[in-house]
């Protein structure tokens, strides 16, 4: 069964995110969608005709991880964002437990943010072991690189140059600011465990 592009187009309009930059978002993720399928087609035709030991097999096999990745990782973005204003709620159990971790949520808020505006491509995260409870935030280089194994993805900040170049040039520090106006909580809030 193949993969569907989500529609997002619910958050054209959102403060803080020009149209184009957001339908040249949109083309990015279907492009996304469209490469992991063909992967697992040609994937699932090479498993057929024995040609798994062959070196384009192996390459596909590593190429997967960055197009899956790179669908779900928007799809998570996307999702956790587009709601009203008003922030998180401070008696939520997501606050109180970034709260836990890290001494408030404007210290989390400090953390993330930092970890948004690091020099490079990729994504700031925040993770739930799933062991522990324990929320950390994280740097994902590449799609296919850096998620903690184990770990339950509650909140993603998109900041390859794609994301924020179009509105907001080299201030990568704007862009963030104005993600977090319009993160959806109870988004990030569902994907707690």
């Amino acid at each position: 069964m193949p993969y569907t592009a989500k529609d997002y187009s619910q958050l054209i309009g959102m403060e803080g995110f020009s149209e184009t930059l957001l339908k040249n978002h949109f083309t990015l993720y279907q492009g996304y969608v469209t490469n992991t399928n063909k992967v697992l087609d040609t994937l699932g035709q090479m498993l057929k005709e024995g040609k798994t030991a062959s070196p384009e097999f192996a390459e596909l096999k590593r190429r997967l991880g960055w197009e899956f990745n790179g669908m779900r990782l928007h799809e998570y973005y996307f999702e956790n964002l587009g709601k009203k204003k008003g922030g998180i709620n401070k008696e939520g159990t997501l606050a109180k437990k970034m709260t836990e971790e890290f001494g408030s949520y404007e210290m989390w808020e400090k953390d993330f943010k930092a970890v948004g505006t690091m020099r490079g491509i990729g994504w700031a995260a925040l993770y739930q072991d799933s062991v522990s409870g324990r929320l950390i935030n994280f740097w994902i280089n590449e799609h296919d690189v850096s998620h903690p194994a184990g770990c339950n993805l509650l909140l993603i900040l998109d900041v390859f140059e794609h994301a924020f170049m179009i509105d907001y040039g080299l201030k990568k520090a704007d862009y963030i600011e104005a993600f977090f106006k319009n993160i959806d909580w109870s988004a990030a809030e569902s994907r707690l465990k």
